[in-house]
């Protein structure tokens, strides 16, 4: 676990960035008003409070203020360059994923030019934000769990080999995006027993974190799905599939006719989504920054109030 001890930004490229009392991190974009922000792998930027107090100790005569290697955050309690790529970080709400260490400079910063040195080039990292909030300093930062996604399609059709399964892609392109691992997926007929059997075999097996099932829970004779989840659940949640119709009646008001549900098996989530891709979009988008804050609570992450 770390601190993040100052928030640095510059308005405009080229000018060296200057600490904050407060930042929005913006979702597939970086910090709100940062000129390095945008649709691109290198969003946010980090380097060691430990690299930079090391640096400052070496050439004592010359201030250094944070933001002078053009970092964004400055981080103490990680070797950040020591971290593989990949890694995700949080705070708060905020979710970021390493996507490169160090750089080369094309353009010397300030402190280079004046010391012929510069740590960030093989010291800094950078990440894409995967989920958005504000930060102040003196906010925690933790290495966050990369969680384990099994996708379950209930079709008829689909297991038939009659209908493609767009749902199961739309899924997985999100879940992906959001820094979860899509490690399952099984497409079956909307018989409960099978999709018992899939549930369990992957909660009890340990095989996944959360457990997204599209389909079957309509109001169908064959819509079982969550007569299925229901049976296997050791506690409901239903919370989220209560959040996701809120959020989905804002759209359609046939939103009420989901039957959908949300529960939990030993340490294993299991949430039903419906069976359309843009129904499946619409209503996991709004909640899956939530899903992994349960997620946390669930497997001993983090406490119930996010501390």
């Amino acid at each position: 676990m770390g601190k993040i001890h100052a928030i640095c930004v510059s308005e405009k490229k080229g000018t060296q960035k200057h600490p904050v009392d407060e930042a929005v991190f913006v979702v597939e974009h970086g910090i709100e008003g940062d000129a390095h922000a945008g649709p691109w792998h290198r969003q946010v930027s980090l380097l060691s409070f430990e690299k930079i107090e090391a640096f400052r100790a070496r050439n004592a005569a010359v201030e250094i203020p944070f933001g002078a290697f053009g970092e964004n955050l400055v981080v103490e309690g990680f070797d950040l360059s020591a971290m593989p790529v990949g890694v995700l970080f949080s705070s708060g709400d905020v979710l970021l994923e390493m996507t490169q260490i160090g750089k080369d400079c094309h353009s010397h910063c300030h402190i280079f030019e004046v010391m012929g040195d510069c740590i960030m080039p093989r010291e800094g990292v950078f990440t894409r934000v995967l989920s958005g909030g504000v930060v102040k300093p003196g906010a925690v930062l933790s290495p966050a769990a990369r969680y384990r996604v099994g996708i379950i399609t209930a079709s008829d059709k689909g297991s038939r080999g009659e209908r493609e399964d767009t749902s199961a892609a739309v899924i997985r392109e999100l879940v992906s995006a959001a820094g979860f691992e899509a490690v399952s997926y099984k497409i079956l007929s909307d018989d409960q027993p099978l999709i018992e059997a899939e549930i369990r075999r992957l909660a009890d097996g340990g095989l996944a974190d959360l457990i997204l099932t599209t389909g079957g829970t309509g109001f169908s004779p064959r819509d079982r799905t969550p007569e299925a989840t229901t049976a296997v659940a050791d506690r409901l949640a239903p919370g989220i599939a209560e959040a996701m119709r809120q959020y989905s009646l804002a759209i359609t008001p046939r939103a009420m006719l989901s039957r959908a549900v949300s529960a939990i098996r030993g340490s294993t989530l299991i949430v039903n989504l419906p069976g359309s891709p843009k129904a499946v979009k619409e209503n996991l988008c709004p909640v899956i920054g939530s899903l992994r804050h349960g997620l946390d609570i669930l497997t001993g992450g983090a406490s119930e109030c996010g501390s």
